[in-house]
């Protein structure tokens, strides 16, 4: 069984907008509709994504590792923050021209000093349950993972090739023969919030609705008519 984890890591709630928008994206429905189809059949996961929602790709994560049958991951591009964490779930190759990134946890806060001090907390805590996983794939301590995802200009965080992950431990070992497409770009597609709130407040609204499903029949219509 072939399990995609590129474009966006998202929350399930948020699968349809993305769909909408025809972006690549994956949520942990996604994953977990494809373990039960797989029936303990050996399960190969392909990751090429930056990342993305930290809580979602922990729930992949644990999916993954609690799985039965066999489970081998192959980054086929980059694993970054989030798909940095899927891609320790399984025993692992990278392609040689491939990236590792691992980072600090960010999130976005507004209020008083009482609000930044707490979501302080909440990011210092959310950085050390990720770095759990890394600890168990690598064996390194908690202390060095955390400066690893601290270290960088603007804490941009670690960057490995496919050798220096290797050699990290947080991959097993470099790919042979991969057919696959690479580009240049780095990280992923992430949908703002404030993007997503506002596709949904008009999803919400009926006339909204019917106009976009008039908007896309239209659409849909001009397609067949340039056929």
């Amino acid at each position: 069984m072939k399990i995609n984890v590129k474009g966006a890591i998202i929350q399930n709630s948020e699968k349809w907008i993305y769909n909408l928008c025809e972006m690549d994206s994956v949520c942990p429905n996604d994953v977990n509709s494809s373990i039960e189809a797989a029936k303990g059949e050996k399960l190969d996961v392909y990751i090429n994504s930056g990342g993305g929602n930290i809580f979602a790709g922990n729930e992949i994560y644990s999916a993954l590792r609690e799985y039965q049958g066999q489970v081998n991951i192959h980054v086929v591009g980059i694993a970054g923050s989030a798909a940095g964490v899927i891609a320790c779930a399984g025993h692992s190759d990278i392609t040689p021209t491939g990236q590792f990134m691992l980072h600090n946890v960010a999130a976005g806060a507004q209020g008083d000093f009482n609000v930044m001090e707490s979501t302080k907390e909440v990011l210092i805590s959310a950085n050390r349950a990720i770095s759990a996983a890394y600890q168990l794939k690598t064996g390194k301590s908690e202390a060095e993972l955390l400066d690893m995802m601290n270290h960088g200009a603007a804490n941009m965080g670690t960057w490995l090739t496919a050798q220096e992950a290797v050699d990290q431990h947080f991959i097993d070992g470099i790919a042979e023969n991969q057919n696959i497409q690479l580009t240049a770009a780095i990280g992923c597609d992430i949908i703002p919030q404030s993007v997503i709130n506002k596709i949904r407040a008009q999803y919400k609204n009926p006339q909204a609705k019917r106009q976009a499903d008039s908007l896309q029949a239209e659409l849909n219509l001009l397609k067949v008519k340039v056929i």
